[in-house]
């Protein structure tokens, strides 16, 4: 934690094309291959695009590190292939292991020449340390963070981007969040991060 309020303008990728739709993808009222933008994902079809969609949280953040350091920004689709090719995830049939922290760190670093550091043991005052430093954090929270569960059923399980603090709490970027409420820089206190955070992580920062 820091003792002052500092917070990276990082552009904020949610994990579906249309971000304003997230609520009604979330709560299965529109599939995914029902996204109006899901050609711009670069996925062979919509329904390449909706198998992908929801597991690519981790790829959205490093879509939105990519572009605050001034890299081009793949397409969703080719670039959780091509972490896929790396390691970073592996698909067996219908389901998918993954994101595989070191393999991803490795990725980046070789592809990018970015900072990647896999942090197994992460602990909250990290995060404000990282921040400091000019760098960002993929945080392993559980989903239900969108809506500041008071009871989430675990911690882990999804990834958002730590992109400031203050001496309350942090600032997320969540690729599932919901719009108006919960995608970009929505504060949420440390105390309530606890309850989500699984202590482990990933810091990115703009060289290695």
């Amino acid at each position: 934690m820091t003792g002052f309020r500092l917070i990276h303008r990082v552009p904020y990728y949610s994990q579906w094309e249309s971000a304003a739709l997230v609520a009604e993808f979330v709560s299965g009222v529109r599939g995914a291959a029902e996204d109006p933008l899901w050609l711009k994902s670069g996925a062979d079809s919509a329904e390449d695009y909706a198998f992908w969609a929801p597991r690519m949280c981790g790829m959205a953040c490093l879509r939105m590190a990519l572009d605050h350091w001034g890299h081009e920004v793949p397409p969703s689709v080719p670039l959780v292939r091509e972490a896929v090719e790396a390691g970073a995830y592996v698909r067996t049939e219908e389901q998918v292991k993954g994101l595989i922290y070191a393999p991803f760190a490795g990725w980046v670093a070789r592809r990018w020449g970015l900072y990647a550091e896999v942090r197994p043991e992460l602990v909250v005052g990290d995060v404000g340390s990282e921040i400091a430093r000019g760098r960002v954090v993929l945080l392993s929270v559980h989903k239900s963070i969108r809506t500041l569960d008071p009871v989430p059923p675990q911690r882990g399980g999804h990834l958002v981007l730590a992109v400031g603090t203050d001496p309350d709490g942090v600032f997320l970027h969540n690729p599932s969040g919901l719009p108006g409420r919960s995608q970009e820089f929505h504060h949420v206190l440390w105390a309530d991060l606890d309850r989500f955070f699984a202590g482990r992580g990933v810091v990115l920062g703009p060289h290695a």
